[in-house]
């Protein structure tokens, strides 16, 4: 990982980005919903930062992520509104977070960085837990199927999917998009051990995309349906014709591309058990 000197110096009105994995088990998805009694990772981020700027802060994240799903590299950006130090952000940060997310680091960015608007892609990874029993330690962490699978069958049917696309098919029936048409850049499906992963990074995603994706590669890797019923479900763009959405647990954001000029760190794709993979 290229990470950052440990020493930049905010001032008031500079723009901040700051790389954030968290945990989704315990949150109602990533957006704030100004509730009190709905945690929520970007709500309990902003108190956190508030805290150490002494000032408010609102953050704008790369990708909102649902409830229960996960975070090795979550990218957002704020205006400082005070002077702090990296240090101050990161390590202060991290002191009045709970256990459940963490701030890998913080770096002054031009003020047009925007961390939704300025990304080109965006990195997911599905991982499934492909045992005859559940797990009782990984629980909230994988999505647990007692079916054997066949990753070759799913990885053959995730090919259907590349390009620039109309995914209707493979979007939630409430997704806000005025558009289903997204640019996949590949669709990687692999086995270590027991885990099954599925990985796949998009210009972009539509709401409940990557599960979606997820429930009907599932469907093929059990022997239920056949390797071309991922292409058929595609060019159907109907989304009664999919499968169900598979469960948020074993979903990760595990990357965000910027453009070079930004200089951000990178990192490899998590979650922290694949590291290698």
């Amino acid at each position: 990982m290229n990470k950052p000197a440990f020493n930049a110096q905010f001032c008031k009105g500079d723009r901040v980005a700051m790389a954030v994995s968290y945990d989704g088990s315990a949150f109602h998805g990533w957006q704030s919903q100004r509730k009190p009694q709905v945690a929520t990772v970007q709500e309990t981020l902003e108190q956190a930062l508030s805290t150490i700027a002494n000032a408010p802060v609102i953050v704008q994240c790369a990708g909102r992520t649902d409830a229960g799903v996960h975070a090795s590299h979550q990218i957002v950006h704020f205006d400082s509104p005070s002077d702090r130090g990296e240090k101050a952000w990161v390590s202060g940060g991290n002191t009045n977070l709970p256990p459940n997310i963490s701030i890998s680091w913080a770096r002054p960015v031009p003020e047009d960085f925007n961390a939704r608007f300025s990304a080109t892609a965006r990195r997911y990874r599905y991982v499934i837990l492909n045992t005859p029993a559940r797990s009782a330690l990984l629980a909230g962490g994988v999505t647990w199927e007692n079916r054997p699978l066949n990753e070759h069958a799913m990885h053959e049917a995730g090919q259907a999917l590349l390009g620039e696309l109309d995914f209707t098919s493979y979007r939630a029936v409430a997704c806000q998009s005025k558009t289903p048409m997204r640019n996949v850049h590949f669709v990687e499906v692999r086995r270590r051990g027991d885990m099954v992963i599925i990985d796949i990074q998009a210009n972009a995603f539509l709401h409940h995309m990557v599960r979606n994706i997820a429930g009907v590669l599932l469907a093929i890797g059990a022997g239920i349906k056949p390797v071309k019923w991922a292409e058929q479900v595609l060019l159907a763009k109907d989304r009664k014709v999919a499968a169900a959405t598979a469960p948020p647990f074993g979903l990760y954001l595990v990357g965000v591309t910027y453009p070079e000029h930004f200089q951000l760190p990178q990192s490899d794709p998590g979650p922290y058990f694949l590291s290698g993979f």
